[in-house]
């Protein structure tokens, strides 16, 4: 970890204190951001590593001198130890790097040159968000002051949209933070302040707390795209498997991203738990659900049975294994209910699979059934387009529908499983419905893709967040879209 003060970095601090940040602005607007159109041109012109001239390797400018030098092939490294030029500039996130410290640095005045000429930038290309956020005319205000008790977000109002610029192959980051944002109860719990940080000694490090600083930009009322470099470097820095520029996964990101901030809430929650091993923290409370595993014993018909947290469920896509002797082919899904059906079936295990039967103590064959124990309060689903074999490596393109409201009631361990004595089918176990609430998109191949989100704001608004821009968008071409990870919200909340 590079070395801290209450102001951040000291190399940088020293900088700062004999130098300025004019620095920084120059290199940030002419190498960085690109304020205007030439200065793109002299970007494509000048930036190449003055030592082997590449133009791509991680480019960073040296703060003291004019110098570009690649990272990944270490001749900005080589640079900073020859010259004693320890602080340069990431040209493609226009972070800082100390090489005395080994990792990125951050400070706020740094920041907030950073996002005023990325909005100039934005301008400069023609960018825009088409929807604003509602302002009150001075006859609406007025109206307001003197009857402070109706104030309200109206029906109609876009706060809350907020358009996220693209750092890079970033993508699949951006379409995951429009879904969080959008999840209701998240939204709640970060706007009403209840974090409660664990890293207090150590600023700039929980990743919990940079999400709700984002909460309260995305409902700030502020119209400009949003800069997420420092949920990136976080994510790198707790998720070390996702570090590097290349294009991630969406949903490889959505996982990572709520273990990290699981366990930068975990006893945090001011709520208590009876159960030692059940964490109250807020992304339990909305992402856990319960997965019951019924292993049955085909000679004694002894079940046994396990249940398991998940935060999401992964659907099968492609055709189903070749049926054994006497059981009926499965036909390939066409429908997000099909999927379930699926994924909840009886499976048999074969002869190859044997297990020891606890009922019976002999090794027998056995089916295994998957059904929901425990429903969560979002519900994500994962679609599983891409393929990966040892011979080949594929998308699967196929329509798969979805429906605007969803009853899982079907898929219940109490209703799914066929050995279940419980004939009880009253709706005693409470209510299962959900509402759609976001759906991101992979458009293109398995080598060139892009990621795109639906959000739904208020009841019924929809919107298209293609990175910086978000665009008004219709229920049905939600649902005509290519979906990959789908996400629900429970109708009816109940409370233990």
């Amino acid at each position: 970890m590079f070395e801290m003060t209450g102001h951040g970095c000291v190399h940088l601090s020293t900088f700062k204190a004999t130098r300025g940040i004019q620095p920084y602005r120059i290199i940030h607007a002419y190498f960085v951001a690109c304020t205007s159109a030439e200065l793109r041109r002299r970007k494509a012109r000048s930036c190449f590593c003055h030592m082997c001239h590449s133009t791509g390797s991680r480019l960073h400018s040296c703060m003291y001198c004019i110098f570009f030098g690649c990272y990944s092939l270490g001749h900005i490294q080589e640079h900073a130890e020859q010259k004693k030029h320890f602080l340069a500039v990431d040209l493609n996130y226009g972070m800082v790097y100390c090489f005395q410290c080994g990792d990125y640095v951050y400070e706020k005045d740094l920041e907030n040159i950073a996002r005023e000429h990325q909005v100039k930038a934005t301008k400069s290309l023609g960018m825009k968000i088409m929807y604003r956020p509602w302002e009150p005319t001075s006859h609406e205000v007025e109206l307001l002051k003197r009857n402070p008790r109706r104030k309200r977000i109206t029906e109609n109002s876009t706060i809350g949209l907020r358009g996220l610029i693209n750092l890079g192959n970033t993508c699949f980051m951006n379409c995951i933070v429009q879904a969080l944002t959008h999840t209701p109860l998240l939204r709640d719990f970060f706007l009403a302040d209840r974090h409660l940080c664990q890293f207090s000694d150590q600023p700039g490090r929980c990743l919990v707390c940079e999400v709700s600083r984002l909460f309260q930009e995305f409902y700030s009322g502020n119209r400009a795209p949003l800069v997420l470099h420092r949920l990136l470097h976080l994510i790198w820095t707790h998720a070390r498997h996702l570090a590097g520029y290349e294009q991630q996964d969406a949903h490889e990101f959505f996982i990572a991203t709520l273990d990290v901030l699981h366990r930068h809430c975990k006893g945090s929650s001011p709520v208590p738990s009876s159960n030692p091993h059940h964490c109250n923290c807020i992304i339990d409370q909305i992402f856990t659900g319960g997965l019951q595993s019924d292993v049955v014993c085909q000679a004694c018909n002894g079940v046994s049975t396990t249940i398991d947290p998940f935060w999401d469920i992964s659907l099968d896509l492609g055709p189903a294994p070749t049926p054994k002797d006497g059981e009926v082919a499965d036909a390939e899904p066409t429908s997000l209910v099909d999927c379930l059906e699926r994924f909840t079936r009886a499976e048999h295990l074969g002869s190859s699979a044997k297990i020891k039967c606890s009922n019976c103590q002999s090794y027998q064959e056995s089916t295994k059934q998957l059904t929901m124990k425990k429903l969560p309060v979002v519900a994500s689903f994962h679609l599983k387009r891409f393929e990966h074999s040892s011979r080949f490596h594929k998308k699967i393109s196929t329509l798969i529908t979805f429906p605007e409201h969803l009853d899982m009631t079907p898929f219940m361990s109490h209703r799914r499983n066929n050995h279940n004595n419980n004939k009880d089918l009253s709706t005693s176990h409470g209510d299962n419905r959900y509402s759609l609430f976001a759906v991101i998109n992979h458009l293109g191949s398995l080598d060139a893709g892009h990621y795109t989100a639906f959000i739904r704001q208020h009841r019924d608004n929809w919107f298209k967040c293609d990175d910086h821009l978000i665009t008004r968008a219709k229920i049905q071409d939600v649902l005509d879209s290519e979906g990959y990870l789908l996400f629900y919200h429970k109708q009816i909340l109940e409370y233990e």
